[in-house]
């Protein structure tokens, strides 16, 4: 008998979603210091690196982008998203508006305040490289299994 035939399928050590866990947590822990002095929590820094994201490919120009597009770019639930704009929208990084359009919808935007805020973070991604002390190749290798992986997760539960 091999060592893999031998070795325990529920072992905790051999558990990807335990793998995932754990680092997903130590991650965290090294953003956390680093977004502290711009007023950031995790979940935060994701809604304004899309809507970054968004005023960069509108050429800098104020185009809103609606709850419904961020929920869905960040794979989270409108209702999850809502208080973390409401925080956002106090700090003065965004606004909120309901799409004329259609009510139901509300557009958000990014204030001067936040597209400033963006130059501030541009020293987040490479000091948490630093950080990790991983090579950045690795990294981007490690990006591109997680994102097949996150894709193959969701087509499965779609099926």
């Amino acid at each position: 008998m091999t060592v893999a035939a031998e070795a325990d399928p529920l072992a905790l050590e051999r558990q990807v979603c335990f793998a995932l866990a754990v680092t997903n947590r130590a991650v965290l822990a090294i953003y956390r210091p680093l977004l502290e002095p711009l007023g950031l929590t995790h979940p935060q820094y994701l809604v304004m690196l899309a809507l970054w994201d968004h005023h960069k490919k509108a050429s800098g120009q104020a185009t809103p982008l609606s709850v419904k597009k961020i929920a869905t770019t960040l794979q989270m639930d409108s209702a999850t998203l809502s208080p973390m704009l409401k925080r956002l929208e106090a700090l003065g990084f965004i606004s909120r508006t309901r799409n004329a359009a259609d009510e139901r919808s509300t557009d958000v935007q990014l204030t001067d305040a936040g597209v400033a805020l963006r130059t501030r973070a541009l020293d987040i991604p490479p000091a948490v490289i630093e950080r990790l002390g991983v090579d950045l190749a690795e990294l981007e290798h490690l990006h591109h299994v997680l994102t097949r992986v996150n894709s193959a997760a969701a087509g499965a539960l779609q099926s």
